[in-house]
């Protein structure tokens, strides 16, 4: 294509440390027997935990071979699987995967960082580090390898892959999440620049505009088959709504905090709560799947406030979100909460007090809910007091298998890489009501609750005004979602929840529903990556979506 050039993969430093300094070619020629035993032996380890590869590597260290990252393994079964030592086995390169949770829920997450830049708010909770974004520190994971690329979205983008490739993820089906204080505050260039450049990355191309990249990566071999920012709901407006949707937007991170007015107000996060009910009706009749963030422990917050005040989440019909990051405020520094603190005026909840919010908001939560992440990711040692645990929803489920009251929430429920056949699936379907729509989830479910596959249909009341109005008359999915191991685009299935054809059958029931109520078309607010996937269910692109008639 006139205009571009490739841009090898390998030329882009890869961004984690460890994989650097662990990742050379180990030599096998001569001991492939060898390295043989020493696989089978990790392959009958069941689960294969840290300290099971660690005993079993040392053995076979003190044997001679040399000691060997979980990538370097993988190098290993590879070239021993060239040369017709061992059989090729998908299910053992995900079993000697590196943190293969990070792939079990069906796609790859990439998270990129924006750079910094100023915030609009004035939130006394939120850390500020001039070397990173609003509400970021430079010793979280991903701030680190953010800013060992300077913040260029290429870079960031391109080293990810090439790590998950070389840790045995794959890496066709990607999410792509840009994080960094509020995107929407990012001037527009920068934005469709940052985008564009993400693009490049998963296309290994380099583009001269934004619509060149979304074309190309609609059949590319990394596909972003779902685009999330994160922003604040007096950012949302229609005019927002569209450039999300230019952009390739599919999911949209957007911070609550809290349902209270007061608390809202002491914590200076400088809007109230009918800004979030008006922000979260226009995501959701504009098809976005919403991420909610929700602080409890606030300044002039309670235990007993806060578990009151989830609630308002769930019976609100005007909130309802579709995911929920629960970050309990932790206490660091250089937050102008500090200085509450150091007056006596704020005091951070005790690991008890924490852990008991977050079990009663947990037994609240709908079936039709995921919860993605308990805790901030903020390294326990900027945490100056109050609640240090980093393991927090593992305590939260623990106290809860003991009450006998397991987590509905999706997450809690995904049927991860265990294996699953048609027969014992069942199609469940839950219906709620917010202000302007009628919401389905329909799942395909086990006996026990497992999950495996899902969807989102939205039916917009007739009275509700809509802010894109060529959705006038549609019914819309806002997401379809299948779990398991990632497969790569292709790959038929062997017992894993993927590409078994459930999405395809989750679809057929949202036509027949839509049309049952009356409504004439149904969009779906598709990812870049997904365009063919719903172009072979009977979609074609419309504008911002993909339509197709009833």
């Amino acid at each position: 294509m006139g205009g571009m050039t490739t841009i090898p993969l390998e030329q882009i430093e890869v961004d984690d440390a460890r994989w650097r300094r662990n990742h050379q070619r180990v030599e096998i020629a001569g001991r492939e027997a060898d390295f043989v035993a020493l696989i089978t032996e990790l392959s009958q380890q069941q689960p294969l935990t840290g300290k099971a590869y660690r005993r079993v590597m040392g053995r076979h260290a003190r044997q001679g071979l040399p000691w060997m990252s979980k990538d370097q393994v993988l190098q290993v079964y590879r070239e021993l699987c060239q040369a017709g030592w061992m059989p090729a086995d998908p299910a053992l390169i995900t079993h000697l995967q590196m943190k293969p949770t990070r792939t079990q829920a069906g796609v790859t997450t990439v998270t990129v960082l924006t750079k910094p830049y100023p915030c609009p708010g004035q939130c006394i909770f939120c850390p500020t580090d001039v070397r990173m974004p609003k509400s970021y520190l430079h010793d979280e994971p991903g701030a680190r390898r953010a800013e060992r690329h300077a913040f260029d979205p290429y870079e960031q983008t391109a080293a990810r892959l090439a790590a998950l490739q070389n840790i045995g993820h794959p890496t066709q089906k990607i999410e792509l999440l840009i994080l960094g204080g509020t995107w929407s505050s990012y001037r527009r260039d920068y934005q469709e620049w940052f985008v564009k450049r993400c693009l490049d990355a998963l296309n290994g191309e380099t583009t001269e505009t934004l619509p060149q990249a979304q074309n190309l990566n609609a059949r590319s071999r990394c596909r972003n088959v779902g685009l999330v920012v994160e922003t604040r709901p007096d950012h949302i407006d229609a005019d927002e709504l569209r450039w999300f949707r230019y952009l390739g937007v599919t999911k949209v991170q957007i911070g609550i905090q809290s349902l209270d007015d007061r608390i809202l107000s002491l914590n200076q996060r400088g809007h109230d709560v009918e800004t979030t009910r008006q922000a979260i009706r226009m995501l959701r009749l504009a098809g976005y799947k919403i991420h909610a963030h929700w602080m409890p422990n606030l300044l002039g917050a309670t235990p007993d406030g806060d578990i009151a005040d989830f609630a308002r989440l769930w019976d609100d019909p005007a909130i309802r979100p579709d995911e929920l990051k629960i970050y309990p405020c932790m206490l660091v520094e250089n937050a102008a909460l500090y200085a509450y603190w150091q007056r006596g005026e704020y005091q951070p909840y005790t690991e008890e007090e924490a852990l008991r919010v977050l079990v009663a908001c947990k037994r609240q939560v709908p079936p039709w809910v995921r919860i993605n992440r308990v805790v901030r990711d903020i390294p326990t040692t900027n945490v100056v007091a109050g609640m240090k645990k980093a393991n927090l929803r593992q305590m939260a489920q623990q106290q809860m298998a003991q009450m006998g009251e397991p987590c509905r929430c999706i997450r809690c429920r995904e049927i991860r890489r265990e294996r699953v056949t048609a027969a014992a699936l069942s199609l469940r379907q839950r219906q709620y009501q917010t202000d302007a729509t009628t919401e389905y989830f329909l799942s395909f479910e086990r006996a026990d609750g497992r999950i495996a596959g899902f969807l989102r249909l939205s039916l917009p009341h007739a009275e509700a005004a809509l802010p894109l109005p060529e959705l006038t008359g549609h019914a819309m999915i806002r997401e379809v979602h299948v779990y398991g191991p990632a497969l790569t685009l292709g790959e038929s299935s062997q017992g894993e929840a993927q590409h078994m054809g459930l999405g395809r059958a989750l679809v057929q029931t949202a036509r027949r529903l839509a049309q049952a109520h009356g409504y004439q078309r149904l969009a779906v607010i598709s990812a870049i990556g997904t365009r063919r996937y719903y172009q072979r269910l009977g979609f074609a692109l419309d504008g911002l979506y993909m339509t197709t008639a009833l």
